[in-house]
């Protein structure tokens, strides 16, 4: 009876496992978008699916926080962790969805690396989230937060000699603001998996 009543604490592992997963699925659909510029549509459309399973992950963690009474990190560590994993689908919706709105026609090798650093990034992300059941890892999982910093900061230098590039050679204004908003969304992206992995350093300071 004792055994029933008690929280199942690994399902908040599983959880972050899962959305992980997800967060990777999303970030190799946009970067096979960005490597090859066609059928837009279906690509949106699948990464739109890909957040939608995310956000079902996201709520169930919300649940279960509530039904635990004892959970294995701090409430408020849970809460963060699966949320900042979602705003990182949110911002690869973002710039998915933003390519069909401002009718984008072409892709630029800057904004196909930009894509292949936000892949870099989820990666790492799911890597050190499967790692944080056990703080035996800690050191390991501090290792792969340092990569995410390192990519993120990488993928700022792009963003930033692209637009570069951008006002220096493009002749069409409006070209050059639709171009810009994208770089400065798959950067984002990376912004946001780095806000994750700020957040598993502290987890795994405090609990290791």
């Amino acid at each position: 009876m004792f055994g029933r009543l008690m929280p199942r604490e690994r399902r908040f592992f599983d959880l972050f496992n899962a959305h992980g997963e997800q967060i990777v699925l999303g970030a190799r659909e946009l970067a096979a978008l960005m490597a090859n510029f066609q059928d837009v549509e279906t690509h949106i459309r699948a990464i739109d699916a890909i957040e939608t399973s995310a956000d079902r992950i996201t709520h169930e963690t919300i649940r279960l926080l509530h039904r635990t009474f004892i959970t294995p990190l701090d409430r408020d560590e849970i809460h963060q962790l699966i949320t900042s994993m979602d705003d990182i689908l949110d911002m690869i919706q973002d710039v998915s969805e933003s390519l069909s709105l401002y009718h984008i026609q072409r892709i630029t090798p800057e904004a196909r690396q930009l894509a292949e650093i936000c892949l870099s990034c989820a990666e790492r992300v799911t890597t050190a989230v499967a790692m944080l059941s056990d703080m035996k890892n800690a050191e390991a999982i501090l290792k792969v937060a340092r990569e995410i910093d390192q990519l993120e900061s990488d993928a700022d230098r792009v963003m930033r000699a692209s637009i570069s590039k951008l006002f220096r050679d493009e002749r069409d204004p409006l070209t050059v603001i639709k171009l810009k908003a994208i770089y400065e969304l798959l950067e984002t992206v990376t912004d946001r998996c780095e806000d994750v992995a700020n957040i598993i350093e502290g987890i795994v300071l405090e609990n290791a």
